[in-house]
């Protein structure tokens, strides 16, 4: 019997080697095969080695007393359960496999198609999460169901699962809310992985999107993890929630002698040098006349995504800064102050202050 054991597993670890070197060598032109290596190597290993077992195992073939029998009922129970297991790990490595080569498609989309892509991808991503949960959830029942005192309290289960959903509904608020709301944000195309947010004055891209929270990658590299629910009840910004597209704005606060002509023609020719402007909309204009004295000229570009953005927006923020210092150095930011036209003789009483006490001689 050991020999034929020791056989059988040899042979079946030998049959899952070839499958997985000529998934390997087809992973080279395909994606399928590259997945399913990536996924499924070692639960295949796994599971064929369990079902060898399962096949080669007898009870009663170690002996027929009693004791012997209850020894390879629990042996046989005990490689029921792990079988249960292995096929699980292999069909959900198998599912990742082939939602992963959809993946691998939708990250090459990009242009206008890009926002679609990010859409579907968001959906794939958390509906695969809840498949697993579902296939886990399945295999865990089977397991427990395969136990003879477990199929006895079936029917009292089932009499009391109104009252025990309604305590674990309960008990599970937050959690359940959490769960309705991802799904609700996936398919709701209200937020998308990569898009671009700003959360609480914090700008990032959404990172990871699951059903209980989301993971925002911030521009200095930290990560804020939130809740999902707060996408739901709390306002937030989506600069990408219709396409990437940004408006660069530059402000300058400077003096009433500013050539705002000359300043126009100046942003023109920088930013038409410069690869950030997508070619598109750009506009000078004097928007305000500030209480200090000063006015403010508002210079607006626009880029292809909010990164390009920034970085446009400090571009010409520190050419113009240069541009006026070095050519129209009147126009830099001054403060006016009106003195007195008339003769003053006492100076600290027009300051307001009362004169200093003379010594007496």
């Amino acid at each position: 019997m050991w020999a034929i054991l020791a056989l059988s597993l040899a042979g079946a670890i030998l049959l899952v080697e070839v499958a997985r070197r000529m998934l390997a060598r087809a992973g080279n032109k395909w994606s399928l095969p590259r997945h399913l290596v990536e996924h499924c190597t070692w639960a295949g290993f796994a599971t064929a080695v369990v079902i060898v077992v399962n096949l080669v195992f007898n009870p009663g073939q170690f002996g027929t007393t009693p004791r012997d029998l209850s020894r390879d009922a629990a042996i046989d129970h005990g490689l029921g359960l792990v079988t249960i297991a292995c096929v699980t790990w292999l069909i959900v490595g198998a599912a990742y496999a082939v939602t992963d080569v959809i993946l691998d498609h939708l990250v090459l989309v990009e242009g206008e198609q890009n926002r679609r892509a990010r859409r579907i991808m968001t959906q794939i991503a958390l509906v695969r999460r809840v498949a697993t949960a579902v296939i886990v959830v399945v295999a865990l029942g089977a397991m427990l169901f395969s136990f003879p005192q477990v199929r006895a309290l079936g029917a009292g289960l089932l009499a009391s699962a109104g009252i025990a959903g309604a305590i674990v509904g309960i008990a599970a608020q937050s959690t359940i809310g959490n769960m309705l709301a991802g799904l609700q944000l996936a398919f709701s195309d209200a937020l998308r992985l990569d898009d671009v947010v700003v959360v609480n004055n914090e700008w990032g891209r959404i990172e990871e999107l699951t059903l209980t929270y989301v993971v925002l990658r911030l521009w200095d590299e930290r990560r804020l993890v939130l809740p999902v629910s707060y996408f739901t009840q709390n306002p937030f910004e989506n600069w990408t929630r219709h396409g990437s597209r940004v408006l660069a704005v530059v402000y300058l606060r400077m003096d009433w002698s500013v050539p705002v002509d000359a300043l126009r023609e100046e942003l023109h020719r920088y930013i038409q040098e410069n690869p950030l402007w997508d070619q598109k909309d750009w506009t000078m204009q004097v928007t305000d006349v500030l209480p200090n004295g000063l006015v403010e000229v508002r210079a607006l570009m626009s880029a292809a995504d909010s990164a390009s953005a920034w970085d446009l927006k400090c571009d010409v923020r520190e050419h113009l800064v240069g541009y006026v210092r070095k050519n129209h150095p009147d126009a830099l930011p001054r403060f006016r102050v009106d003195l007195p036209t008339g003769p003053v003789t006492d100076t600290a009483a027009w300051a307001g202050d009362s004169p200093a006490p003379r010594p007496e001689a």
